[in-house]
């Protein structure tokens, strides 16, 4: 093939592509003139370079050059028609943006865990029923946790596999003011020391509190009865995590200390706690236990599902107990119970593995 020939048909294709590209009105026509023009298999300027083979080999380079010249314009024109049909679209999706009539689009927002929605509800009733809310720190030392409560140094809750102790940088030894952690909030109203407590015997150890009644006794070394107080918070025990058990939970620990305080008071507290909680759908029911900083002791169970689930135990004071925080057990009397806030919230919302609390499962989660 003569190069004059050859570079005709460059010229040819260089006049035409161009103009094909603007003519296209939209994006299906400027592909079709794309693959025409420059498709990988049949375009036309994939035919005319099978013809730069047949050029004689002394004007080959010339050729090659040309056809790389002519090559890149057409990509140029195709690259500008891409352009020019996406600037022309730009503005029509602006004035869609700002339509004022056109509703906008929902942002994905946050919201409460459902077992913090569930303290804040258990609080509000609570605080209904004329229970002031106290806190205490989750690291604590035996004397709370323990002796405090009733519980003697050879009871079987002490034993190192149902609790997690935790070694400190003094070895574990506190100093045995009692000042260990931080101090419990108490409402504004109750701030008088009363009366004395007894001095506390040194903690040889430390651990993650396995139960919020030891907010019960930081709250009586510091208020004078009558006393009413509620605490949520976390607490730990070396459970096996299945559909009602979990290492780590929640608990509602409640405590009343007034003169004549009996069982009825209790069982009526709980019984409005419950009305209040769960509207007329639930029933209650109490059975006698043993829990060494309560005595009587019952374990209270509450109706789910045709059947019984143990939301946690209850009783009156143990007279020990008021005695650990300087009170007169012949003068004042008190209940107290424990409830797991997990069981409240799977109750509520017919949840029926409370592991799926704990799995962050956005799907799950954003139900509530």
């Amino acid at each position: 093939m003569a190069l004059s020939d050859f570079l005709t048909e460059l010229d040819a294709l260089l006049g035409e592509a161009p103009a094909a590209f603007g003519a296209a009105g939209d994006a299906a026509a400027l592909e079709a003139a794309r693959v025409q023009f420059v498709g990988a298999k049949s375009g036309r300027l994939k035919a005319v370079q099978k013809g730069l083979a047949a050029v004689d080999k002394a004007d080959r380079p010339a050729a090659g050059k040309r056809f790389n010249e002519v090559k890149q314009a057409i990509e140029s024109a195709h690259q500008a028609a891409v352009e020019r049909l996406a600037s022309a679209s730009r503005p029509a999706a602006a004035a869609r943006c700002a339509d004022p009539t056109v509703p906008g689009d929902c942002r994905r927002l946050g919201r409460l865990h459902p077992i913090t929605q569930t303290i804040e509800e258990l609080k509000e009733i609570m605080g209904r029923l004329g229970f002031s809310v106290a806190d205490g720190p989750e690291i604590e030392d035996q004397w709370y946790n323990f002796e405090a409560l009733n519980i003697p140094a050879d009871h079987p809750a002490r034993n190192p596999l149902e609790n997690f102790y935790l070694e400190l940088g003094d070895g574990g030894r506190g100093t045995g003011d009692g000042n260990h952690g931080t101090a419990v909030e108490l409402p504004s109203q109750h701030t008088q020391q009363y009366p004395a407590p007894r001095p506390h015997p040194p903690a040889p150890s430390f651990l993650l509190r396995s139960q919020t009644s030891t907010v019960q006794i930081r709250a009586m070394e510091r208020m004078r009865p009558p006393v009413r107080i509620i605490s949520c918070g976390r607490v730990y025990r070396p459970d096996t995590a299945d559909a009602t058990h979990f290492p780590m939970f929640h608990q509602m620990e409640g405590l009343l200390v007034d003169r004549g305080v009996t069982m009825a008071d209790l069982k009526s507290t709980l019984r409005l706690f419950a009305r209040s909680a769960f509207a007329d759908d639930v029933h209650i029911r109490f059975r006698p236990s043993f829990f060494p900083f309560t005595e009587p002791s019952v374990e209270v169970d509450m109706s789910w599902a045709d059947g019984w689930i143990e939301m946690g135990g209850a009783g009156m004071v143990d007279p020990n107990v008021l005695q650990a925080v300087g009170y007169d057990p012949e003068e004042y009397s008190g209940f107290a119970f424990g409830l797991g806030i997990e069981r409240i919230c799977a109750r509520r919302h017919g949840i029926a593995d409370i592991r799926e609390l704990f799995k962050n499962d956005v799907r799950f989660l954003q139900q509530f």
